[in-house]
């Protein structure tokens, strides 16, 4: 799916408001899903999440995350639904699989630490426990209330924030944002943007620490693409980010070609793609997700052109967003310890 482009349209257009009764149907019942009540897990739960569909950086601040935990003496585990991907689990990542097996997010966090894929998020934490994890990151399940969370961040694009503020199909959002705002730590505001910046004001309002950062690309990557006329395409959120990306990086994206979110590549589509960079004498980038995608369809043609711009995550107050995470994960053991 591809995010609609009225969804980030403010005031809502009239194709938004036209959708209002569909949105409160889906909003209502997300919301009261949201007051369930959790299943307590072992260890502590790090949540990282969104309050919208689509793209706004989990992935890279899930893997910042388990940088900051290793460095604290603890063994964190990855903890997905493993969306798109056919097996329900629980299953712990292992070299076999494929991202039509568990989806393209879980590869790129198994890359860091073990990644345990599960509908059945209570039963991933504890095969995660049973792997030797001393804390379960959540990748995404901020609106899926299966499990109590000791900390969770709401990860925002600063450009884009909410969009119109109206949840789907009228808007992005999954819920209301009164509904979600209550099981919400602290939010993590990716990029610049006056969007981004609403968002901080209302957190701020409501006693929620904000957090901001930048997603960099890998240095090296970025001194090979200066100058060269590429081919760009994506299977993102936000492609057009990606693009945008490439040309602050001095790269000449001569094409650029944007496909749905999690998009599955055939045959065709690769064939296309190949014979225009070549046609056209220009290097093909895709980014990190997109390329796990394709490596892992067996019926594709190899493509060793093909290169990804990896990004990381840059925070602006790391020694602070680190204290902040270390300080909920010790409160829970307290808590734990006293009862």
């Amino acid at each position: 799916m591809r995010a609609p482009a009225f969804w980030w349209r403010t005031p809502p257009s009239l194709l938004a408001r036209l959708l209002r009764p569909a949105s409160l149907v889906y909003g209502g019942i997300t919301g009261t899903r949201m007051k369930k009540r959790g299943e307590q897990a072992g260890i502590p739960i790090v949540c990282i999440g969104n309050f919208t569909a689509g793209g706004a950086g989990k992935t890279p601040t899930a893997l910042a995350v388990a940088e900051i935990l290793d460095g604290a003496g603890e063994s964190p585990a990855f903890l997905s639904r493993g969306y798109k991907g056919k097996l329900a689990g629980p299953v712990q990542i292992e070299l076999h699989h494929t991202a039509a097996d568990v989806g393209d997010e879980p590869l790129l966090l198994a890359s860091m630490a073990p990644t345990i894929v599960s509908r059945d998020r209570p039963a991933g934490a504890r095969l995660a426990i049973e792997a030797g994890a001393t804390v379960v990151i959540m990748d995404d399940g901020l609106q899926n209330p299966s499990l109590t969370k000791d900390c969770t961040i709401a990860v925002v694009d600063g450009a884009s924030g909410i969009g119109n503020g109206l949840p789907i199909p009228s808007g992005p959002l999954r819920a209301p944002m009164p509904a979600q705002w209550p099981a919400v730590d602290a939010i993590l505001i990716i990029g610049a943007g006056a969007p981004g910046d609403a968002v901080a004001r209302e957190a701020k309002l409501l006693n929620r620490r904000v957090f901001r950062a930048s997603l960099t690309p890998d240095a090296e990557v970025v001194a090979g693409l200066q100058g060269k006329r590429v081919l760009a395409f994506a299977g993102i959120g936000k492609p057009e980010k990606f693009f945008e990306t490439l040309r602050a990086c001095g790269a000449i994206v001569e094409k650029a070609h944007a496909f749905p979110d999690h998009h599955v590549y055939g045959p065709r589509d690769l064939d296309e793609l190949q014979r225009e960079a070549r046609l056209l004498s220009l290097q093909p980038v895709t980014t990190e997700k997109d390329l796990v995608r394709i490596e892992g369809a067996a019926d594709l043609l190899t493509w060793p052109q093909l290169m990804a711009l990896p990004v990381r995550l840059r925070l602006k107050e790391e020694a602070a967003f680190r204290n902040f995470i270390l300080r909920r994960i010790g409160d829970r053991r307290i808590g734990s310890a006293s009862t």
